[in-house]
């Protein structure tokens, strides 16, 4: 008896389970290495222009991604370039994006409806077939 008596001591009393506590939202912490956060691009027609110059320099080579990223940047710098919309518009068509083409020719026909290309840019809008 003595021995049951001791083993009963020895171990702890029985503990309820307690459900799960839920998990609170799990929050991803603030990216620690700067070049991999998004560009936020706030107006500044200083250096979309500097991304136009490099996305002709781009576009003069042959590197037509290069150029189109370039162009896209501009876009992002300053929303109201028609120029940038344009280059931007034929460097995809280089690429045989034609979705990026007929988006691009849109908005630079939305900011530039007198231009003395227009006629130009509306019978390519034309050929370019809409969007799937």
């Amino acid at each position: 008896m003595a021995c049951a008596l001791a083993a009963q001591q020895q171990q702890p009393p029985p503990q309820k389970k307690n459900p799960p506590a839920a998990k609170p939202e799990e929050v991803e912490p603030p990216e620690e290495d700067e070049s991999l956060l998004p560009e936020q691009c706030v107006l500044n027609p200083l250096e979309a222009t500097r991304n136009i110059s490099a996305g002709n320099f781009y576009f003069k080579k042959g590197n037509f991604r290069a150029a189109a990223n370039r162009f896209k940047r501009a876009t992002c710098w300053d929303p109201s370039s028609a120029e940038a919309f344009l280059r931007l518009a034929e460097s995809a068509e280089k690429m045989k994006d034609r979705d990026a083409a007929r988006d691009a020719y849109e908005k630079y026909l939305a900011l530039a409806p007198d231009a003395k290309n227009s006629a130009e840019i509306k019978k390519k809008l034309a050929k370019i077939p809409p969007k799937k």
